[in-house]
């Protein structure tokens, strides 16, 4: 098992509101082997933190992620490991029900029972965070269903909270969902920069293994490298079949840790970013390796998808690419320097929207809207208690 290695605390930060009491499930904040929520987690729930909030995670003690736990997270945040429904309402009843927030992610195990006892059991706001939005309306508008979310549910929730914007908003607010809103996926720049490091791969890829992203990542990098044998490749993540061929000129790598995602990133002339084909039919999906890369200065070259100029301006500090050719293209045509003030234009943008700090401070808000005058009495009453205490 890799050694968990300790978040670094986040010093207090100014205190904008009421301190509430936040209790989040999600699939994982422990472990980010096969997940982007790991992350996302992590820097959003310590600025929650950092800004006054006392912040609890629970999260399912599953055996994969049990088995690749890589951080033990503090900065003020609590984690811990519930195994059953059960043990949910046995151990940790009293901290829901006295809870002035409870978040349920996607994709935690059992989830939808989870969601149902806590619609019917806790006082407080009541949201969904759903950071596989356009998978979740597909299998709910489908009829197939969903494990972490019943259709009925999406109209039970106080907020639905989302990491795809646009069009996706609409067809929630159709299936009954109260402020559908977008919260995007952010990145920690503390975990994230430039680092000063000689590119070993001309092209990079960083995702765990999905059926629907594999045609692009062949058409995008595979199809390249096959053409391109002098030119080296990277590809990172786990779960990858043993029946994909890859090019002697693709280094393979199952895993790299957060920790050491920045200095993969300032090895890569550019790295690919490749979406989801639900997030990618939808649009306006950027994905946290997206965010990621950026913020570390690297240039990206992304598949198209409907939205992507809402965060980065194609030609200008990304680069879109519909075929092999394309990314051909770029590898050959594009000077150094001129590489080099995309990927800056990137982190540029990024660093000004969207951080860990901004998406706290805009959930924040949000709730702000639906917490109770009562429910914000007493825990700006608290809050007075801890400043004096």
């Amino acid at each position: 098992m890799t050694p968990i290695t300790p978040l670094a605390p986040t010093a207090p930060g100014a205190r904008f509101g009421p301190s509430w009491r936040w209790v989040v499930f999600g699939l994982s904040i422990t472990s980010s082997w096969g997940n982007g929520h790991a992350t996302t987690y992590r820097g959003l729930l310590r600025e929650l933190a950092a800004r006054g909030h006392d912040v609890t995670f629970l999260e399912c003690d599953a055996p994969w992620y049990a088995a690749h736990r890589d951080v033990a997270p503090t900065g003020g945040v609590r984690t811990e490991l519930y195994v059953s429904l059960g043990d949910v309402e046995a151990r940790f009843g009293g901290l829901i029900r006295g809870a002035d927030v409870v978040i349920v992610g996607s994709y935690v195990p059992e989830g939808a029972a989870l969601a149902e006892w806590i619609l019917a059991n806790a006082a407080g706001v009541k949201a969904f965070y759903d950071i596989d939005t356009p998978v979740t309306l597909a299998a709910l508008e489908s009829g197939a269903g969903c494990e972490y979310l019943g259709r009925h549910q999406v109209s039970e929730f106080d907020a639905y909270f989302s990491f795809a914007g646009g069009r996706t908003l609409e067809r929630l607010a159709a299936l009954g969902a109260k402020r559908p809103h977008p919260l995007y996926c952010s990145v920690d720049p503390r975990a994230h920069s430039p680092v000063d490091a000689e590119a070993r791969w001309d092209l990079g890829y960083l995702g765990t293994y999905s059926h629907d992203r594999q045609p692009a990542l062949d058409q995008l990098m595979l199809s390249v490298a096959r053409s391109q044998t002098t030119a080296r490749f990277v590809v990172a993540g786990p779960l990858y079949p043993s029946t994909i061929e890859w090019p002697a000129n693709v280094e393979r790598f199952d895993h790299v840790a957060p920790p050491a995602h920045a200095s993969f990133y300032a090895r890569q002339r550019y790295t690919l970013n490749v979406t989801r084909a639900d997030m990618r039919a939808l649009g306006h999906a950027p994905s946290v390796r997206l965010f990621e890369a950026a913020a570390c200065g690297t240039a990206i070259i992304s598949d198209t998808w409907e939205g992507l100029g809402e965060f980065f301006t194609p030609g200008i500090d990304i680069l879109e690419a519909s075929t092999g050719a394309d990314v051909e293209a770029y590898l050959r045509d594009i000077s150094d320097a001129r590489r080099a003030e995309i990927g800056a234009g990137a982190q540029r943008r990024v660093l000004a929207a969207h951080t860990s700090a901004h998406r706290a401070a805009e959930l924040e808000a949000q709730v702000a809207t639906i917490v109770s005058p009562e429910a914000s009495r007493l825990a700006a009453a608290r809050r007075t208690t801890q400043t004096t205490t």
